[in-house]
């Protein structure tokens, strides 16, 4: 069965263009040309992966992603012009898993969407081999067989990215992991030194897990080297 993607871009030249390349690719591919219908189709309809614009009518890409999130750990690759560091921090900060920035080749789009579904799918595989695995950290239960993070009795919501990168350190308590280690194991995928996408996501992480991120004791920073699990 083809992968589903949703593609909410109102721009109907580029949608048509990524949607006949996808389909080249084996891929069904729903297209969105607003934040209003692409609320929509992701109520309606189960989806692999959403390819989201930020730059959106009638609701912008941003506000579209974060209701996602509260929703869903599908993975969501944003694609805009809107190439500056700041808003590749907002974007993943609010949970996207990837960023492309336009005007990008077909080739390159392609395989971030092959590699984007290839995590999540891993991921899935991953949790179900320790499906009666509970961790205990301080005052945090992490349930893999849930997808749970609870801080005493209190849900936290974490994306997919989120929870790999906490229950790498819990697996692991005495390691201390570099940023290079931490995205090949999360992302899997190769590093090429764009520390913007750890350092949003751990940023992100700690805001939901520590009492005080600025002053964090589940996850530790490593001056020069990368982090390791807090002695808790």
């Amino acid at each position: 069965m083809p992968h589903s993607i949703l593609l909410v871009e109102d721009d109907l030249e580029i949608s048509e263009m990524v949607k006949t390349q996808l389909g080249k690719e084996g891929f069904k591919v729903v297209q969105a040309f607003d934040g209003e219908s692409a609320l929509q189709y992701f109520s309606a309809e189960g989806f692999d992966l959403i390819l989201l614009d930020l730059m959106l009518p009638k609701m912008n890409g941003m506000d579209y992603l974060q209701f996602v999130r509260e929703q869903s750990v599908i993975p969501v690759l944003i694609m805009s012009a809107k190439d500056s560091e700041v808003d590749k921090a907002i974007g993943l900060g609010l949970g996207a898993d990837d960023y492309i920035a336009k005007p990008f080749s077909m080739i390159e789009l392609t395989a971030r969407v092959k590699a984007a579904i290839r995590r999540a799918n891993n991921y899935s595989k991953a949790v179900e081999k320790d499906v009666t695995a509970i961790m205990n950290i301080g005052e945090l239960t992490v349930d893999l067989e849930n997808f749970s993070v609870k801080k005493e009795s209190r849900e936290i919501k974490l994306t997919a990215k989120e929870f790999l990168i906490l229950k790498m350190f819990i697996s692991s308590p005495n390691r201390v992991f570099t940023k290079e280690q931490i995205y090949q194991s999360v992302w899997n995928d190769d590093y090429y030194k764009d520390e913007n996408v750890i350092n949003v996501h751990m940023r992100r992480l700690r805001e939901k897990i520590e009492d005080d991120p600025s002053n964090p004791k589940y996850i530790k920073t490593i001056w020069g080297i990368g982090y390791k699990l807090g002695e808790i």
